[in-house]
């Protein structure tokens, strides 16, 4: 069983690291909405009290109708934090379970950080942006929504791209928080997968972190990665809990 107070400590930081355009509550609940971009994470329920369970059904409802007026298929993301009767709720429903995601941790000074590279992070979230969307090969219509959400990214944080002559080959951006440093938008283009550019990045984000106060890393990744999950744990990462997606099906 994780700590729910770090797990507490770390949904907070993860919701400031990437925030949605729209935030409401409903008891304990953060209803997350974002128009411009369909990440989950951006739209979706996080039960935030594992003891908030009162009137589950009406008030399901009512965050139903909120979601369609987004035009997006109502969304839990289920950590720790949520009560166990939700999950019963959505088992007996046939809701969805999608995207399992473990989220990780480790203490800087335990990592070997000498051989990152040392890199200013870049200001340029335009630029950070093509290389990011070019190197995941995804839509060019999520631009927009991606440069809105990092234009709202209130701790400090950096972005880090590293180029061959072909262009842009890996990507991060690296949230600063107080102690805590959160890697998010993690990228090697595809060409370049295995040669190390990931474990580079990495220690790139977190050098310069660590240089701003950081004394801990910590990221997300979803359980079926294999490939990244190996590499974060050869890093030092431990996964301290993880949550999955419950989606209404039609």
């Amino acid at each position: 069983m994780p700590e729910l107070a770090l797990v507490r400590r770390l949904e907070a930081v993860g919701f400031r690291a990437w925030p949605a355009a729209s935030v409401h509550y409903d008891g304990s609940w953060a209803i997350r909405l974002t128009a411009s971009h369909p990440s989950r994470r951006l739209n979706s329920v996080n039960p935030l009290d594992p003891a908030d369970h009162r009137d589950m059904e009406p008030r399901i409802a009512r965050m139903e109708h909120r979601f369609e007026s987004y035009s997006r298929p109502l969304t839990f993301r289920l950590s720790p934090l949520a009560p166990n009767q939700l999950e019963a709720y959505f088992d007996a429903r046939g809701w969805q379970s999608a995207g399992e995601t473990n989220v990780m941790i480790s203490s800087l000074d335990s990592m070997d950080l000498d051989s990152g590279i040392d890199q200013l992070p870049g200001r340029d979230i335009g630029r950070f942006v093509n290389s990011s969307i070019a190197i995941r090969m995804e839509d060019p219509e999520h631009k927009p929504g991606l440069t809105e959400v990092l234009e709202s990214i209130r701790p400090p944080s950096g972005l880090f791209i590293m180029e061959d002559e072909k262009g842009p080959v890996a990507c991060a951006l690296c949230v600063h928080d107080n102690d805590l440093a959160g890697l998010f938008d993690i990228g090697v283009r595809p060409d370049c997968q295995g040669r190390g550019y990931g474990r580079s990045i990495v220690r790139t984000a977190l050098r310069w972190a660590k240089h701003q106060g950081a004394k801990s890393g910590w990221l997300q990744v979803e359980k079926a990665n294999a490939s990244a999950n190996e590499l974060y744990s050869r890093l030092g990462f431990e996964t301290v809990y993880s949550y999955t997606y419950r989606i209404k099906k039609d």
